[in-house]
């Protein structure tokens, strides 16, 4: 009994260290902020990582044999938008990474493993990346609902906050071209309800997906999706892929041509469902046109009820632990691999000095995995 009291003890006062922003093993310091929903995880000790999954023999050359997944901070309530900074001549770099219903954004520091806030009241932004500049773009995307500019100095630049004279609804993801032209998708996510923000009205007539030209004009390039998520490029970017949240029947990537111009869309194409009660989200591609695609249930129920202990229960269509993680899909739409995670994926980001090191952004946790592939961008 007493040595049980012991291990209690024990366990409470590493738990105090750590909340008080003690360095945990495998865990970034949390720098004295508050964590919200923390969970531990264990790394697996053998190589190679159960958790990488080879679906398909091509796959292979992207996986390193002595790489093994790892978690490197924890405490969001819904983490989304990772985008990496580098560090200066090859130096680690930092994540940052939305906690949509804490309103915050965080980073992660590569240096030296700490985990703090990056910044408060940040209008529940979602999607973050950087700019051919270097700069901060995010989507914050509740209350204001805006796509923002940090400037070098800290000063935040309005893009774009409304189109045709309607505020717009909550735009949730974007990249930024080659040409400095900045594409983001305005679902309605971020006025839905009071979980990721404020419930609100929207103004526009559909959920479209945008472009903001160099110049500062802003066109509707897709108007005929619902709720469009996740985009990104090719690598030649002669391909535009969207994610359809509302797809039917099922959550959906479509391809788009772009034009020579740089500014036209043509030739839509399904190039991935989400078969088998998948769920897709924020994704990124790689320099082989490789999608790396965020995943998990996508929450449907069961159409009739099944007895857990007594009572009628709607459960999950398909189990939440055989999805969660990131699903790897070649340019020709064929799934390659599953990295398996403890939390369903929302989106990711290659980063790391080498642009090999894949950032995941999971629930409450932000997960890391060294690969052979390296980031399009």
């Amino acid at each position: 009994m007493q040595e049980e009291q012991g291990r209690s003890k024990l366990r409470r006062g590493l738990l105090k260290a750590a909340i008080g922003g003690g360095v945990t093993a495998g865990l970034g310091a949390f720098s004295g902020v508050l964590r919200a929903q923390s969970f531990e995880f264990k790394p697996n000790q053998r190589y190679p990582d159960p958790s990488v999954q080879i679906l398909d023999p091509s796959f292979a050359r992207y996986r390193i044999y002595s790489s093994t997944l790892e978690q490197v901070a924890t405490g969001m309530r819904w983490a989304e938008g990772p985008v990496y900074f580098p560090g200066r001549s090859g130096e680690p770099g930092h994540v940052l990474v939305s906690d949509i219903p804490n309103n915050r954004i965080m980073k992660f520091d590569e240096k030296d493993g700490s985990f703090s806030v990056f910044r408060r009241n940040a209008n529940y932004a979602n999607g973050n990346t950087r700019d051919r500049q270097g700069r901060l773009v995010t989507c914050e995307h509740s209350v204001v609902r805006r796509v923002t500019r940090t400037e070098d100095n800290g000063r935040i630049t309005v893009l774009a906050d409304s189109f045709e004279g309607k505020r717009l609804n909550a735009p949730n993801d974007v990249v930024v071209k080659s040409d400095d032209s900045i594409w983001f998708t305005d679902p309605l996510f971020g006025i839905n309800g009071e979980w990721e923000g404020s419930r609100a009205r929207p103004e526009q007539a559909t959920t479209n997906v945008y472009r903001l030209g160099a110049d500062g004009k802003l066109a509707a390039m897709i108007t005929d999706i619902m709720n469009p998520n996740g985009l990104a490029f090719s690598p030649d970017e002669k391909k535009l892929y969207v994610v359809e949240w509302r797809g039917t029947p099922n959550r959906s990537i479509w391809a788009y041509d772009v034009g020579a111009d740089g500014a036209s869309l043509a030739n839509k194409t399904k190039l991935i469902d989400a078969a088998d009660f998948g769920a897709l989200d924020g994704f990124k591609v790689d320099r082989d046109g490789n999608l790396w695609c965020g995943w998990g249930s996508n929450g449907a129920l069961n159409a009739e009820p099944s007895d857990l202990g007594g009572k009628k229960v709607f459960t999950l269509r398909g189990k939440p632990e055989d999805l969660d993680g990131v699903m790897v899909f070649n340019p020709q739409g064929k799934a390659i691999a599953h990295i398996r995670l403890p939390e369903r994926c929302a989106n990711l980001c290659f980063g790391g000095p080498k642009n090999n090191r894949l950032y995941m952004a999971s629930c409450h946790s932000l997960y890391a995995l060294y690969v052979e592939a390296h980031g399009a961008v």
